[in-house]
Formats: structure tokens, sequence, C-alpha cells
């Protein structure tokens, strides 16, 4: 198959989005299943964050010495295969267990796949990162919207992550076949060490990324149940706020690169930062579905391109080696989409499912305060094909 390496890369992202979040849409027929509440439910998923955070902080050398193409292989599948293990599972714990797996590849997963586009943005001058974000968004938008009418037609959850796994296999082999390491750029130190942790100067960087992974937990994990618990919609309904959340979170990370060239980083991440707000508020305080479903919408714009940019200024550091820098602040970023089920889940236990979402405005107006911190990201008024 002739693909360009950022085309591979970009694929990559879409294909680990679309199993996972065949699992994600599916939260309000495991949380049945399990027949637990929602705080245990966040208990449950809380397995990932594990995983994920060891993963982020011990793997690097390990994907330093696999390559590209190898971690790809074993982290895309591996993951895919995990989610598809979910619906067999005979109990709470059993999940847990098998969710902590899926965390640890998929934090290498994530190190590997933005450690190699910031390379290629080093190399070529292009400006991918957040194109390359809105692949991952375009496959939740693909599966939360087949997942809609999955759920509605009343297909089994292991049928459909089962399905999603065939799916990811079959495609993903010939794409993360001809995978191969971009250069590292020059003047990168290059010593590795053994555990990746931020450092002063990335704090700012990981506090933006913080809240924009935040707000995207909060769409994509809780959305569904948000619609059934509020509105008592019907399936086909309430699937369309997190439908609505990665499509317009797709179609933004698919054009942003080029609004940040023209613009700035700063003022582009100002500004979805604001709309996040706006769509926090809308969602915590609607009194229609409508409503709720345009704060979705919102916030799917909102978050869209902040933790790209935040990725590909942590990437071009030349402090420490990039796969080093991605890993600490997909440390403490990364782990924040896999945190926020069971923060959430408490919450949305103790307060209300509405208070869950207000809970994150205090953190996206620290994001908005860090924004100076992106500045020093040069980009180019040059496109990737």
């Amino acid at each position: 198959m002739t693909l360009a390496q950022h085309h591979r890369l970009y694929l990559c992202f879409f294909f680990f989005a679309l199993s996972l979040g065949a699992l994600l849409a599916r939260m309000p027929d495991l949380q049945e299943t399990l027949g637990v509440d929602k705080s245990e439910l966040g208990l449950t998923l809380i397995g990932m964050s594990i995983g994920a955070l060891i993963a982020l902080t011990v793997s690097s050398p390990l994907i330093a010495a696999l390559g590209a193409r190898k971690t790809a292989y074993i982290t895309i599948i591996g993951t895919a295969s995990c989610y598809a293990l979910v619906p067999f599972m005979p109990n709470a714990p059993a999940v847990f267990a098998v969710l902590f797996c899926a965390g640890l590849l998929a934090g290498a997963l994530e190190i590997n796949l933005n450690v190699e586009l910031g390379r290629v943005e080093a190399e070529t001058g292009w400006s991918i990162m957040s194109r390359a974000h809105g692949f991952w968004s375009a496959g939740f938008f693909v599966t939360a919207l087949l997942a809609s009418f999955i759920r509605q037609a009343e297909i089994s959850m292991g049928l459909h992550l089962t399905t999603a796994l065939v799916v990811v296999v079959l495609a993903g082999l010939p794409v993360i076949g001809g995978l191969k390491d971009a250069p590292a750029p020059k003047g990168h130190a290059e010593t590795t060490p053994r555990f990746a942790f931020p450092t002063l100067g990335l704090l700012p960087l990981c506090l933006i990324g913080i809240a924009a992974f935040l707000v995207e937990g909060a769409g994509v994990d809780w959305s569904a149940i948000y619609m059934r618990d509020v509105y008592a919609v019907e399936p086909v309904i309430g699937g369309l706020g997190l439908t609505l959340f990665t499509f317009f979170m797709a179609l933004m990370r698919l054009v942003a690169d080029v609004v940040v060239e023209r613009y700035g980083a700063r003022l582009v991440a100002s500004s979805l930062l604001m709309l996040s707000l706006a769509g926090l508020l809308a969602v915590g305080f609607s009194q229609h579905p409508a409503m709720a479903l345009i704060g979705f919408a919102m916030l799917g714009a909102g978050c869209s391109a902040v933790y790209p940019l935040a990725v590909s200024a942590a990437a071009q550091r030349i402090d420490r080696p990039a796969h080093v820098n991605v890993a600490a602040i997909g440390q403490v970023t990364f782990i924040i989409f896999f945190l926020a089920p069971p923060l959430l889940g408490f919450v949305a236990e103790e307060a209300g499912i509405r208070a869950s979402y207000l809970i994150c405005l205090p953190l996206v107006v620290v994001a908005l305060a860090c924004v100076p911190a992106l500045k020093g990201r040069a980009t180019r008024a040059r496109a990737a094909a």
C-alpha cells in the first residue's frame, strides 16, 4: 500500500479511536451488564488510567528500542483486542484487569504516534499534529454514529466490539506494515532517561492538556448516560450527544492547522478554550435536550486542537529526547482522558450528572492562563498533503 508516512500515522489514530470509541459508546450497556452504579463503573474504568500512567512513565526506552512499526502493531491491535474482551468478562474486577492491560498499550501508543508526528513536523516544516488528532476524532465520530443505530437495533455489545476488532485488524495491518521511524531532529538531547517525568518548563503545557482531556473525557464517556438520565431519550437520540461531540471535534482538528498557521497557537487555543467554557455551561444548565446537544457540539469543537498544540510544542523542545517530553506531557494529560470516567462518575453519583460537567470549569480557566506557553511554537504557512 503506497501511503506517505504521515498518512499512515493519521490512520493509526483513526483505528485506535474506532475500537476505543465502540467501547465508550456502550457505557450505558456496560453499566447495566455489570449491575453497578456510576461511581462503581468509574472505579472499574480506572483500570485504563492506572495502566496508561505506568506505560507513560516507563515505556519510552522500550518504544525507542522497538521502533515505530513494531510498537504500532502491538499497541493498536492489542488495545482493540482488549476492548473486544470486555463484554465477555464475568464481573467488574475482570473488566478492570482487561482495561488495565488496554491502558498499558494505550499509553505506549500515545507516545509512539505523537513522537513520530513531532519528528515529521520538525523535518518537513508542516503543521500536522492537529490534523492527525482529527483522525482520532473522526474515528470516534464514525463509531459513535454507528453505535447509535447499533444500540437502537439491540445488537449485543459483544458482537459490536468483536466486529470493531476485525475491522481494525483487517484494515490496520497493511497500513502499519509500511511505517518507518522518522529521523530525530538535530540538536535534540540523545540521552534517554529511564523514567519520563514532567519538568517545570513542561508544566504550563501539561495544564493546557489536562483541561482539554478532561473536557474530552466528559464528552465521550458520559454524554450517552447524561442524555439517558437527564432526558430519558431513546438510544438513537441519546447517542447524538457523542456523535455531535466527535463530529465537531474532528471537523475542527482537520482544519485547525491552517488556522493556527495564520493566526497563531495562542489565539486559536484561547478561542477554543472559551468555546469549551460556553459548552460546559450549556450542558450543565440545559433545560431541553436540544440545548444539551448544542452544548456537546460546542465542547467537541472547544477541546479539539488544544491538546495537539500542547503536544506539538512538547515534541519540539530540545532539552530532552522528543519521546521523553511527549511521554511526560502524556503522563499527566492523556491519563486524564481515562481518569475522567471515575472522577466524574463520583461527582455524578453524589451531586448529579450536571455537576460533573460544571466542575470542569476551573481547570479550563487555568488552561486559559497558561496559553502564553504556546507562543514559542513556530509554524510555517505550508500544509501537509
